[in-house]
């Protein structure tokens, strides 16, 4: 089993349902990579949730404010013309429904995992960065000339203590 592939398959099958059914849009997968390394940079807004169970690891959305405000106004059916709360709820259930659809295709090969809510962030010229390193699979889509980035980090979980943590006591009395 390939499970770069089979991410990079649930991950285009997601975004482009979800945008369908939900936004009522057409959404294009423009190309796939794979790198250890860190993004760069960002200026706009990234959501964020964590998956857990056999596999660990993230999966993220990132894109422009404009389109940030442009997917709000399509799930709300209502103008966003500014990044606020309401944009950045929106973008967090984008995140939760297409990283939740991977999740759930990606179940019947690697078994039960776990979904955590999503962060967003909003700004500008910030790095994000997972505790642990890996490939990170990127799909970018393109919507009415716009890049939405999706990200999945996704490795098998450590089995037994974290070395960093082997023979240590729990420092928490519960």
């Amino acid at each position: 089993m390939n499970v770069q592939k089979l991410i990079v398959s649930s991950i285009r099958h997601s975004v482009v349902e979800v945008f369908t059914t939900m936004l009522g849009a057409d959404i294009e997968s423009c190309e796939v990579s794979v790198a250890q390394v860190t993004p760069e940079a960002n200026d706009g807004v990234v959501s964020f949730i964590g998956l857990a169970g056999a596999w660990t690891g993230t999966g993220s959305i990132s894109c422009s404010p404009a389109m940030a405000c442009r997917i709000c106004s399509k799930m709300l059916l209502t103008e966003a013309s500014a990044v606020d709360e309401e944009v950045l709820d929106a973008v967090a259930e984008l995140t939760n429904m297409v990283i939740g659809n991977v999740k759930s295709d990606l179940e019947r090969h690697l078994g039960s995992l776990g979904l955590s809510i999503p962060t967003v962030v909003f700004g500008k010229n910030f790095k994000t960065k997972s505790a642990r390193s890996g490939d990170w699979i990127t799909e970018r889509f393109v919507w009415e000339g716009e890049d939405l980035l999706v990200r999945i980090y996704l490795v098998p979980e450590q089995v037994g203590p974290h070395p960093r943590l082997a023979g240590q006591a729990c420092p928490i009395d519960v």
